[in-house]
C-alpha cells in the first residue's frame, strides 16, 4: 500500500479522502495549502500527492511544479471542480499523473486510486529490478571492489541528493572555513566530517571527534580544554585537551547543540580568538584548530529558544551542510544493501552475498527513523538469521513497530505470562508515540494528527510514559 498525500483547502474534502483512503489500506498525510504540504511531503515523504487545483497562496499547478522540481519520483492527481480540457492538458503537459473533476463519487474516485497504485507498483518494481540487476552486475563484474561503487570515502550513494551531498564535499574541503553539518541521527554526519578533512589541506593532521552529548558540562570542559594537575578531584596530573590534540588538523563537535551555557562561552572564546586556558591553568596556548560541528536540531531550532547562544550559532554556521534522510534517498537503498552485506557478512560468519528484490522492495517500503545506520543494523540482523546464500523478506526483522509489539504479544501464551491486557496494550500505545514523534520529526501537533489524537490527549500520554519529543 501507498503512503498518500491529500492537499485541499477543504477540510471536509481532506477527511472524505482521507477515509476512503485508509479504507483500501492506505496511509495518508494531509494538509490545507500547498505550502503546508510541500513541507510535509519533504518531512515525511509520501509516493501519490492528490492537490486540488484552486487554492489560496499555491495552487495545484504551483504543486504540481514544486513536486516535479523537488521530488520528480512522486505522482501526482489533480482535482478541480474547474474540469476544462485546457486545464487539464495543462496540468498533464507539467507532469500530472491523472486528472479528476469534481463530483465524483467514491467509486470513482476508488478505481481511479486502484489503478494508480497498481501503475506505480509496476513501474517501483522495475526500478528496483533494474537497480538490483545493475549493483549485481557491479558486484560481478571481474575485478571490481567495493572501493569503485558510487561513494565518496566510506560514504555510499549514488541519488541524485547524494551527488550533491558529494559535490558539496568537494567545495568545502578546500576551503578552511568552519562548518555545520545538519542531519537526523544516523545519517552520516561524522562521515562528512572525515570526508571533508581528508579532502582538505590539513589531511596529514589529526582528525579530533568529540561527541558533546555524551558528557556532563565538567567532563566536556575537561576534554575540550584540558585541565591542570589538581584542577579538580581526581586531576591528578596535567592532561591537554581535544584542542590542543588537534592542533593543525580538525575538531569534530558531535551533538553541539547538547553543550552547557557556560561550556558555549569556553568555545566561543577559542573560535573567536584561536587560544585557550587549560581548565585550573593560567597559560594562554595557541590553537590551530578547523572546526566541523554537527547537529540533529535544524538552524531555527536553534536559534528559537533552544538556549544555544546566536553568536556561538553563527561562529558555527559559517558553511552550513544538510544531509537527506534516508526516505528522501531510496534509490540508494539496494546499494547501501549490498555494501553492507559485504562489509559485514565475515564479522557475521554469513554465507549470504545478495539482497532478493522483494527484500529491497520491503526495505524500501520503511520508513527508516533510524536512517541510514538503522539499515546497518537491519542488514547485519538479516546477516545473522539467513541460511542461504540470498537475504529473503523473511531473513529481516519486522520494522513496523506498531506491527512487531502487536505481532510478538499475539504468540503470548496469557495463561503462563502472568500478562494482562492494559500492559500489552500500553506497551503497543508507547511504541506507536514514539514511531510518530520519529515520523513527525518532533513535532507534537503533526505527531496527534497522524495518530489522529487531539493535542492535549497526545501531551497527556507523552507525560504518562514519559517521553520527550
Amino acid at each position: 500500500m501507498a503512503q498518500i498525500l491529500i492537499i485541499d483547502d477543504h477540510q471536509s474534502m481532506r477527511e472524505g479522502l482521507e477515509l476512503l483512503l485508509r479504507r483500501r489500506g492506505h496511509r495518508t498525510l494531509s494538509a490545507e495549502n500547498g505550502s503546508v504540504g510541500m513541507e510535509l511531503l519533504a518531512e515525511s515523504g509520501a509516493e501519490l500527492v492528490i492537490t486540488d487545483l484552486k487554492m489560496a497562496r499555491m495552487d495545484g499547478l504551483e504543486v504540481l511544479r514544486a513536486v516535479r522540481e523537488r521530488h520528480p519520483g512522486v505522482e501526482v492527481l489533480v482535482i478541480t471542480a474547474y474540469g476544462t480540457i485546457e486545464t487539464a492538458v495543462e496540468a498533464m503537459k507539467l507532469g500530472a499523473t491523472d486528472f479528476l473533476t469534481k463530483p465524483f463519487s467514491s467509486e470513482e474516485f476508488g478505481v481511479k486510486i486502484d489503478r494508480l497504485v497498481q501503475t506505480m507498483e509496476e513501474r517501483n518494481r522495475l526500478r528496483r529490478e533494474n537497480r538490483s540487476l545493475r549493483v549485481e552486475n557491479t558486484l560481478l563484474r571481474e575485478g571490481l571492489g567495493s572501493d569503485e561503487r558510487p561513494r565518496y570515502g566510506e560514504i555510499v550513494g549514488e541519488s541524485t541528493v547524494m551527488q550533491e551531498v558529494f559535490r558539496r564535499i568537494d567545495r568545502v574541503a578546500r576551503s578552511d572555513s568552519t562548518v555545520m553539518i545538519y542531519g537526523e541521527s544516523g545519517t552520516g554526519k561524522e562521515l562528512v566530517a572525515r570526508a571533508i578533512h581528508a579532502g582538505s589541506e590539513r589531511r596529514n593532521g589529526p582528525f579530533v571527534r568529540v561527541n558533546c552529548g555524551a558528557l556532563s558540562e565538567s567532563l566536556l570542559d575537561s576534554e575540550l580544554f584540558g585541565h591542570e594537575k589538581g584542577a579538580f578531584t581526581g586531576a591528578e596530573r596535567r592532561r591537554q585537551g581535544r584542542f590542543e590534540l588537534a592542533n593543525r588538523g580538525t575538531l569534530f563537535l558531535d551533538e553541539v547543540a547538547t553543550v552547557a551555557p557556560q561550556t558555549q562561552i569556553r568555545l566561543l572564546r577559542v573560535l573567536q580568538e584561536r587560544e585557550l586556558e587549560r581548565v585550573g591553568g593560567e597559560e594562554t596556548i595557541p590553537v590551530d584548530v578547523r572546526i566541523i560541528a554537527a547537529t540533529n536540531q535544524s538552524p531555527e531550532t536553534l536559534l528559537r529558544g533552544s538556549g544555544f547562544r546566536d553568536d556561538l550559532f553563527y561562529r558555527l554556521h559559517v558553511v552550513p551542510m544538510a544531509l537527506p534522510p534516508l526516505r528522501e534517498r531510496r534509490d540508494d537503498i539496494p546499494i547501501l544493501a549490498a555494501h553492507f552485506v559485504e562489509k559485514l557478512r565475515e564479522r557475521t560468519s554469513s554465507g549470504a552475498t545478495s539482497v532478493s528484490a522483494k527484500a529491497l522492495a520491503y526495505l524500501e517500503s520503511h520508513s527508516w527513523p533510524g536512517n541510514v545506520r538503522e539499515l546497518e543494523n537491519v542488514v547485519e540482523q538479516a546477516l545473522v538469521l539467513a541460511e542461504g546464500e540470498v537475504l529473503q523478506v523473511a531473513d529481516f526483522p519486522t520494522l513496523d513497530a506498531g506491527t512487531d509489539a502487536i505481532g510478538a504479544d499475539a504468540g503470548t501464551d496469557l495463561s503462563h505470562s502472568g500478562m494482562d491486557l492494559t500492559s500489552v496494550v500500553e506497551g503497543v500505545e508507547e511504541r506507536l508515540l514514539r514511531k510518530a514523534l520519529a515520523q513527525a520529526r518532533g513535532v507534537k501537533a503533526e505527531a496527534a494528527r497522524l495518530l489522529g489524537l487531539k493535542p492535549s490527549a497526545l501531551y497527556y500520554k507523552l507525560e504518562k510514559y514519559g517521553i520527550e519529543a
